[in-house]
């Protein structure tokens, strides 16, 4: 009796659940038991955690919060935590979040680009680079001790640069760089989920035409790019010319070796061009170059901030991902003195919790 009681209430409770569904191992297709499912409310306050549940055996969980406005449902499993974002008037129930097995070794994960933005301009020498990774296989790379992401920060930043990050079907959030035993080497502690994921640093130092800029590429990755905006001059071993690109007639190169410098000349920073003809196919497009995530460009504040909002728009556009956050992680907020005129970034939802 008493069991079919017990078994009665969870009927009921299930059927009461203000959000359910059930959490999938991406790996092996199969319904993952155990995970932690914790339902956020989403405010002007930042998130604020209110319930949180097992996933059963079957992967099934029930949260009986009915909430109203935009909420956050965040599965954690094996170190690493996924969203889904619940937008209002968004089915509820039978939703589905897909976790994956962490191991701190690269696996499929790779770095598919990297690019560099060189902006001098009164007196401060802007440097955005951006790291952009496939990761095809069934397995998130999670590596605390090492970071995803190793790379170079000239000693004239004084260890002063934003990092910002964003996950598959993410939002842009700002992450901490960490210092490493080698000189002018940080680290990024970011998880690298399967699908395509996106690394951002914006930095800045004091310049004076000439300039030189020296600096290395740390990862494998096997295309990485630099941009000059018109009326700056890039002069330097290990570098080879792309051409100008139509819109922009910004100056495009390839770097051909892991330790690269160059000297700076002239000053400018990079906004939008009219666009060319339809058929004006001359030179190399800085579309086809950059990362397919910054298909377009804002001129309000700079090549590499007009590229995060507009990130940052279609996300606000999906209206899956953000909405109310849009009050609490603004993507102009203050940046650091040290890199004033950069894009600063939103900072973690979650801080302690790993992405």
């Amino acid at each position: 009796m008493k069991t079919v009681l017990l078994c009665f209430v969870l009927s009921v409770a299930a059927h009461a659940a203000a959000i359910d569904g059930a959490v999938i191992n991406g790996a092996t297709g199969k319904p993952q038991a155990g995970a932690t499912v914790t339902l956020f409310r989403v405010g002007q306050n930042g998130p604020e955690m209110i319930e949180s549940v097992k996933s059963a055996a079957d992967g099934k969980f029930a949260l009986l919060q009915d909430l109203p406005g935009p909420r956050l449902v965040q599965a954690a499993f094996d170190g690493v935590t996924y969203n889904h974002m619940v937008p209002p008037g968004a089915p509820s129930t039978g939703i589905a979040i897909e976790v994956y097995p962490s191991s701190p070794r690269p696996g499929e994960a790779r770095v598919q680009e990297h690019m560099l933005l060189v902006e001098p301009a009164n007196g401060q020498l802007a440097v955005s680079e951006s790291f952009v990774y496939n990761n095809p296989g069934k397995s998130t790379w999670n590596d605390p001790a090492h970071g995803t992401l190793q790379f170079f920060l000239p000693a004239a930043t004084q260890g002063q640069v934003v990092v910002n990050v964003l996950a598959p079907q993410g939002m842009p959030i700002r992450r901490a760089a960490e210092k490493t035993g080698a000189p002018n080497v940080y680290k990024v502690d970011f998880p690298i989920k399967p699908g395509e994921s996106r690394i951002d640093l914006s930095y800045a130092m004091p310049f004076q035409t000439p300039a030189r800029f020296e600096s290395k590429v740390l990862t494998k990755s096997k295309d990485t790019k630099l941009v000059a905006p018109v009326g700056v001059e890039l002069k330097g071993d290990g570098l080879e010319s792309l051409g100008k690109e139509p819109r922009t007639q910004a100056s495009l190169y390839r770097v051909t070796s892991p330790a690269f410098g160059f000297t700076i000349e002239g000053s400018g920073t990079l906004t939008r061009a009219e666009a060319p003809a339809a058929d004006d196919n001359s030179g190399p497009q800085l579309v086809q170059v950059l990362p397919k995530l910054f298909a377009e460009v804002n001129p309000a504040d700079g090549f590499w901030a007009g590229f995060l909002a507009v990130k940052w728009l279609l996300l606000l556009m999906a209206a899956i991902l953000v909405l109310a956050f849009a009050l609490v992680y603004r993507l102009q907020a203050p940046a650091p003195p040290a890199a004033a005129k950069l894009a600063a970034a939103p900072p973690e939802k979650h801080a302690g919790r790993r992405r």
